[in-house]
């Protein structure tokens, strides 16, 4: 018998002591994979809700503080005046 070249057909096969990728492994990756990217957008998503949570509490507190610190000139002028009546 003869032997060709073009009938010679070369596999790609792994290194030695690298297994091949089964189709179970492969598509177990890809639903493991896209289990954590639906992870990562809902909690992208819960993280949006507490930045907007805190930016109106934020707002809260700076319009609180602003009150407080009128309140105070106002007691601070009202010890003055009364200082000044005895």
């Amino acid at each position: 018998m003869e032997s060709r070249l073009s009938d010679l057909t070369i596999e790609a096969t792994p290194g030695w002591g690298q297994e091949t990728p089964r189709t179970a492994d492969i598509v177990r990756d890809a639903l493991r994979k896209e289990a954590v990217i639906k992870d990562i957008l809902a909690s992208q998503e819960d993280l949006r809700t507490l930045l907007t949570r805190v930016q109106t509490v934020q707002k809260e507190v700076d319009k609180l503080a602003s009150n407080n610190e009128t309140l105070q000139t106002y007691i601070n002028n009202l010890t003055v005046q009364m200082a000044k009546r005895r």
